[in-house]
C-alpha cells in the first residue's frame, strides 16, 4: 500500500483525534500554552454528540440535551452571553394516574410550592427530604463528592429515606433520562454530582441549539486547526495513520473519541459498556403546553421516558408560529423505527388527544453510544488519568463524569499531562 507522508516539522506539535467537546477543550488549553496542534475529525463538523441539525427550519439536537450552567469547566471555557441561553423552569411536570402534576423547586419557584405539596408524587416526608438532599450535595467542594462511598443511585435514594413512590414517579424517569438508566444502577457519585449541578445553576438551551457550544469552542481554538472527514485507522508511536494511508508525524497524540473508538485506537479497554437512547422529534402548529418545563412519565408501563418542547424554552428551535416536540425513549432498542414511532404516537394521543395526529415527524435519532455505562463500581476513581504513556493521551466523558463537565474536564487534564511531558523533555534537553 502506498503511504503518503505528511511531515509536521515543528518542535512541539500534537495531533488530537476527535473534535468533540473533550478534543476541543484539550486544544483550547494547548493553544493557551503555545503548543501547536492539528485536530482530526472523522465526520463533517465539530461537536461529536453535541451537534445540532436543521430540518425544515427546526433545530434538532442529536438527542435531548441541556447545558447546566453550574458546570465549572463550562463557566471557564464558554461565553454564556454569546450563547444567548434560555432557561427551563426548575422542576418537572410528572404524568401519573392519567394526569399531570407539578414537582417544583421550592428554592427558586416558591409560588409553585402548594402544587408540589398536595400532589401524589411522593409523600410530604419525601418533599422535605429533597431539601435535605440538596443541602447534602451542595455542601463543601465538588471534589468531596467524589470521595464518598460508592453505591447505586437507587441504594443512595433508599438509604436517604425516600419512598418507592417518589423514586418510581420522579427520580426514576428524571435521572433515568439523564443517565439513560431507568434501573438507577448508575453510581451514586454520578448522581450526587448531577443533582448538585441542577441545584446550583440553570438548566438551559443555547440559541441555535446545543451545537452552538461546540461551534463556540471551535472558534476559540481556530477553525483552520480542524481537518474534517479524516478517519484514523491506527496510531503508532509518533504517528497517526489515516484510512486513506496518509501518515501524520507528530510529537504527541491525544485520543478524544467516544469510548469504543478510543478502545479500538488504543488497543485497550477504556470503558466497559455504553448506554443508548432514542430521540424522536415532531413539528406542531400548536404546543400541548406553553410552560418551559420538562415532562416526565411517572407511569411505569408506558414507553416515553420524558418529553420536552425546546421551542418553549428557546424560540430559536422552531420557525415562527411553529413548535418543536422532543421525545426520549430509554431501553427500547428492540423496536424498529416504524414500531417505535407508532407506539409513541399512541401514548401521546392518550396524553394530549387527537391533536397529536397533526404533528409531523421530523426525525428519529438512535444514539447507540449515548453515555458511558456507569453501573457501580464504575466510578471508584472519577477523574481517571489522561496519560496512557509519554506521548499518548486520552480524554472524553468516559474518563470523568458522563457530562459536558466531564468531557471538558478530561480534555483539560489531557492537555495538562501533555504540557508537563513537553516541559520535562525541554528541561532534559537543556540540561
Amino acid at each position: 500500500m502506498y503511504i503518503r507522508a505528511i511531515q509536521m516539522n515543528r518542535p512541539t506539535h500534537a495531533v488530537i483525534i476527535g473534535a468533540g467537546l473533550s478534543g476541543l477543550a484539550c486544544a483550547y488549553h494547548l493553544k493557551k500554552a503555545g503548543i501547536d496542534f492539528t485536530i482530526l475529525e472523522a465526520s463533517d463538523d465539530v461537536g461529536g454528540r453535541v451537534r445540532s441539525d436543521v430540518v425544515d427550519g427546526f433545530v434538532l439536537d442529536r438527542g435531548f440535551q441541556v447545558l447546566l450552567t453550574a458546570y465549572p469547566e463550562a463557566r471557564e471555557l464558554l461565553d454564556y452571553d454569546q450563547l444567548r441561553l434560555k432557561h427551563f423552569i426548575p422542576g418537572a411536570m410528572v404524568r401519573y394516574n392519567g394526569e399531570f402534576h407539578t414537582v417544583a423547586d421550592p428554592w427558586r419557584r416558591p409560588s409553585d410550592c402548594l402544587k408540589s405539596v398536595f400532589n401524589p408524587i411522593g409523600t410530604l416526608q419525601d418533599k422535605l427530604l429533597i431539601g435535605k438532599l440538596r443541602q447534602n450535595v451542595t455542601a463543601g467542594p465538588l471534589m468531596s463528592l467524589y470521595q464518598r462511598k460508592e453505591q447505586s443511585t437507587l441504594e443512595r435514594l433508599r438509604d436517604f429515606g425516600f419512598s418507592n413512590n417518589i423514586i418510581d414517579r420522579f427520580f426514576r424517569p428524571f435521572f433515568g433520562g439523564v443517565f439513560f438508566d431507568k434501573s438507577l444502577s448508575t453510581s451514586s457519585k454520578m448522581f450526587d454530582f448531577t443533582f448538585r449541578m441542577f441545584a446550583s445553576g440553570d438548566t438551559s438551551l443555547p440559541t441555535g441549539g446545543m451545537g452552538a457550544i461546540s461551534r463556540q469552542l471551535a472558534d476559540k481554538v481556530g477553525a483552520s486547526k480542524v481537518q474534517f472527514n479524516c478517519r484514523v485507522s491506527e496510531i503508532q508511536e509518533n504517528s497517526v495513520i489515516l484510512d486513506d494511508g496518509a501518515v501524520i508525524q507528530t510529537d504527541a497524540i491525544v485520543v478524544a473519541t467516544e469510548g469504543p473508538e478510543s478502545a479500538r485506537l488504543l488497543n485497550k479497554e477504556v470503558v466497559s459498556k455504553m448506554r443508548s437512547v432514542r430521540c424522536l422529534y415532531f413539528a406542531a402548529d400548536k404546543a400541548p403546553m406553553t410552560t418551559p418545563i420538562l415532562v416526565l412519565n411517572g407511569e411505569e408501563s408506558e414507553l416515553i421516558n420524558n418529553l420536552c418542547i425546546p421551542s418553549n424554552v428557546n424560540e430559536s428551535y422552531a420557525p415562527a408560529g411553529k413548535h418543536l416536540i422532543s421525545i426520549s425513549v430509554v431501553g427500547r432498542d428492540d423496536l424498529p423505527d416504524e414500531g417505535l414511532h407508532k407506539a409513541v404516537l399512541t401514548q401521546l394521543h392518550s396524553w394530549y388527544g387527537k391533536e397529536v395526529l397533526n404533528w409531523k415527524h421530523l426525525r428519529t435519532y438512535n444514539i447507540k453510544f449515548g453515555l458511558p455505562d456507569y453501573t457501580v463500581p464504575a466510578l471508584g476513581e472519577v477523574e481517571r488519568p489522561a496519560r496512557i504513556e509519554r506521548g499518548i493521551y486520552v480524554c472524553g466523558d468516559h474518563r470523568d463524569t458522563a457530562s459536558i463537565q466531564g468531557a471538558l474536564s478530561s480534555g483539560k487534564r489531557a492537555a495538562q499531562a501533555l504540557i508537563e511531558d513537553f516541559e520535562a523533555t525541554v528541561k532534559t534537553v537543556a540540561s
